[in-house]
């Protein structure tokens, strides 16, 4: 008699062989999910009508907002596919699963019961990282604004990839000018493919921010110079010193302006409660609530909102 799923064990060592520094990506169980519910509708699959000619899966792109509403999934877990690591992982697990050829010998309501309990255990997997709980800081009013930057900050690593350095910003600015329209875009676009000279610029000022300062980032602050731009690092405290040699290195280091986050903030915090006569902290939650709106917009991680304490 057939194994009545002969799935369970291949997507188990499927999840295991795709765990990267102890997580799964969004992309790769949103892959898992196109794949197996292609199957529930056609099986065995055509190679070349799943996969695209550079390797990608078919419906990971403009298809996969449908598809993870199907199942009950928020358009907000992920709107598109974007990784380099998903479309391989997708080709693994189509190859383990030889195309549907592994549900030869189950009938169609057998194979559609193994492949829904699959999709179920994904989507478990999603709805976890949906349920992961917002920054929450601390909000001490002993302590500095600087303090409360720099503990935004550290309870941001390893999950922001830049997103918090850079809408605390752009909220920031938004305080700072309100009647400039500061732009807002996702953490992961890059400047170069959207013609963009920074994440921001204001007048002839053009902010570069990062969590990590890189040599290409130092390219792009010379290309604003020529342009007749004045560029303005900002970066962590911890990397204030990485961010000046690499600007001294590319004999720029006169011609741009460094500065730490937890600085650039604290220091608008101040003058703008001054001007307001209002305390730092009511200043520091207005900038909050716009950091989040500004997030809900263009990004889908919301676990990475702030919640003051």
């Amino acid at each position: 008699m057939p194994d009545p799923n002969p799935l369970e064990k291949i997507l188990d060592e499927w999840l295991v062989s795709c765990t990267r520094k102890g997580k799964i990506s969004r992309n790769t169980i949103a892959i898992g999910i196109v794949i197996l519910d292609r199957l529930r509708s056609e099986s065995p699959l055509n190679k070349s009508e799943v996969l695209s000619s550079g390797g990608e899966i078919t419906g990971s792109r403009a298809g996969l907002y449908k598809i993870l509403a199907k199942y009950g999934l928020p358009e907000k877990y992920l709107k598109e596919v974007t990784t380099r690591q998903a479309p391989q992982d997708g080709q693994r697990l189509l190859a383990s699963l030889d195309y549907g050829g592994v549900f030869e010998k189950l009938s169609r309501k057998q194979r559609d019961q193994a492949l829904r309990q699959a999709i179920q255990k994904l989507q478990a997997r999603a709805r976890e990282w949906l349920a992961r709980q917002h920054l929450k800081i601390p909000c001490d009013r002993q302590n500095s604004p600087a303090n409360w930057v720099h503990s935004i900050l550290e309870e941001a690593k390893g999950r922001s990839g830049g997103k918090v350095e850079q809408h605390l910003v752009g909220a920031k600015l938004e305080q700072r000018h309100p009647n400039i329209t500061i732009p807002n875009h996702p953490g992961h676009a890059a400047d170069i493919p959207t013609s963009r000279s920074g994440d921001f610029r204001v007048g002839d000022a053009c902010y570069h921010v990062t969590a990590s300062p890189t040599l290409s980032l130092l390219k792009k602050a010379m290309s604003n110079l020529v342009s007749g731009l004045f560029p303005i690092l900002l970066v962590p405290s911890s990397q204030v010193a990485k961010a000046k040699h690499l600007a001294e290195a590319q004999g720029i280091d006169t011609r741009v302006e460094v500065f730490a986050i937890e600085d650039f903030l604290a220091q608008n915090i101040i003058e703008m409660s001054d001007g307001r006569q209002q305390d730092f902290a009511a200043t520091l939650k207005s900038i909050i609530e716009k950091y989040n709106r500004r997030l809900e917009e263009v990004e889908t991680d919301m676990s990475l909102r702030i919640e003051l304490q």
